[in-house]
């Protein structure tokens, strides 16, 4: 009988690591599991060796916080990192967690719990273009990655675009660590929050930073413009710059040299667990599926709770606060003494509010669609072109699930990660929560060994 834990935290993030520590400054028995080999989710990567010596902190707002409530919550709770979570279940009082730990030798291993807090996170969002599949064109996030985590930049001439404030942080680091940026395209207006400024008005000295790096290395900004289309044989040379109108129809083009584009239209949260739990969902301001969660992050099913990008995009403050907010609710449930902190209600919906603003401002406009030629390809794991998808729905495909069966966007290595959006809008419905029994790929063996034994942890 495997050890019952009083909370499983799936995530390493911001989020999940707030969450994890609230819970066991309680006295609970915590235990967190993450796949990655160290903490810090897709906001805090780890730099080389010696670089924290040299310039603590550098590319990562907030990390030495972080850093110490990682170190904190190193010595009340149990960490599991390394552990590929594929699988949840529950079961009269209890939560199973199924993951495979290690590397090129995965092992099952089951973790159980009373309650299971949700904290995985969110992929970037693309769209597809011509040319989106030539090397050196890759998202926001991938160079952001890129640069964080290995001081690696993505290239010597690059053009970052898309829409949404992340872009700025992209392209101020890019600029920094050296790279020729030719320009930063946003879709949408370069002053989506004006009609927002008490709610911008916290996050004003950051966006002032990013300006103020722009504008030393002379980098412009460019507001209703985006790539449409990326040209080179074999690798990107340049790029088709639209201007557009309010509805992103091109209205003028102009092309502009680089060896590589950056770009991103928000973020998709990782709904995969929760769904396979039968947790409500809701469409977010910009229409995308996020956990539904009560005021103390319970989701619809008892004993299961989530808190950061699945329940909304909202970056990484936010994600900690809400993190927090789980954790504590997750001791009160659980029957610790937990005193009430009504500013950490306070700045969740502060927090929040922006959040929305930012959804709300920098919205994805469905005039993209028109830049895509027959032979744009859609869905680039299984390489199906858009005129596959237009063969469906003359089929007969009036929804995503249909254009799937019949034309297989979705069914590759990604499974429709990167490709599901962008096939929910073809099909004309708002993108769905995805549902699929097996969150990450695992072996047949793994499985089969679920009918032979208990996997114990």
């Amino acid at each position: 009988m495997s050890h019952v834990h009083d909370l499983a935290v799936i995530g390493a993030g911001p989020a999940g690591v707030a969450g994890a520590l609230s819970a066991s400054l309680t006295g609970l028995d915590v235990v967190l599991i993450d796949a990655a080999p160290r903490p810090g989710g897709q906001y805090f990567r780890h730099l080389p060796e010696g670089f924290h010596a040299r310039r603590p902190g550098a590319l990562h707002h907030g990390l030495d916080r972080f850093t110490r409530q990682w170190e904190a919550l190193g010595e009340r709770a149990t960490v599991l990192l390394g552990h590929r979570v594929w699988a949840v279940e529950r079961a009269d009082e209890t939560i199973t967690v199924r993951c495979l730990e290690g590397d090129r030798e995965e092992r099952p291993r089951t973790v159980t719990a009373r309650r299971l807090l949700i904290a995985t996170g969110a992929h970037d969002r693309p769209l597809p273009f011509p040319g989106w599949d030539l090397p050196g064109v890759l998202t926001a996030g991938g160079a952001q990655a890129l640069l964080k985590g290995n001081l690696v930049v993505a290239g010597r001439r690059v053009v970052v675009a898309g829409t949404g404030p992340f872009l700025l942080p992209v392209a101020a680091g890019l600029a920094d660590a050296g790279a020729d940026v030719r320009g930063v395209y946003e879709a949408n207006g370069r002053f989506g929050l004006a009609r927002h400024p008490l709610l911008a008005a916290g996050k004003a000295g950051e966006a002032l930073g990013y300006g103020v790096s722009l504008a030393r290395h002379r980098v412009p900004y460019h507001g209703r413009q985006a790539v449409i289309e990326a040209h080179g044989e074999g690798a990107l040379t340049h790029v088709t710059v639209a201007k557009l109108d309010a509805a992103w129809r091109p209205v003028a083009t102009r092309t502009v040299e680089c060896d590589t584009l950056a770009y991103g239209y928000g973020f998709v949260p990782q709904l995969e667990l929760p769904v396979q739990l039968g947790c409500a969902t809701r469409a977010d301001a910009d229409g995308s599926p996020v956990v539904d969660v009560d005021a103390g992050a319970r989701t619809s099913v008892p004993g299961v709770y989530a808190a950061g990008e699945s329940t909304g995009v909202g970056g990484a403050v936010l994600a900690e606060v809400e993190g927090r907010v789980a954790g504590r609710t997750v001791a009160a449930d659980l029957g610790r003494r937990v005193r009430p902190l009504p500013v950490l209600s306070r700045r969740r919906e502060r927090l929040s509010a922006f959040a929305r603003a930012l959804l709300e401002a920098y919205p994805v406009r469905p005039g993209w669609q028109g830049w895509l030629r027959r032979d744009t390809l859609i869905c680039r794991c299984e390489e199906v072109p858009l005129s596959a998808v237009r063969e469906a729905q003359e089929l007969g495909a009036t929804d995503a699930r249909s254009i799937k069966l019949l034309a297989r966007p979705g069914m590759g290595w990604c499974q429709g990660r990167m490709c599901g959006y962008a096939v929910a809008c073809l099909a004309g419905e708002n993108p769905l929560a995805p549902r699929r029994p097996i969150a990450q790929p695992v072996r047949l063996g793994d499985l089969a060994a679920l009918n032979l034994s208990p996997l114990e942890g």
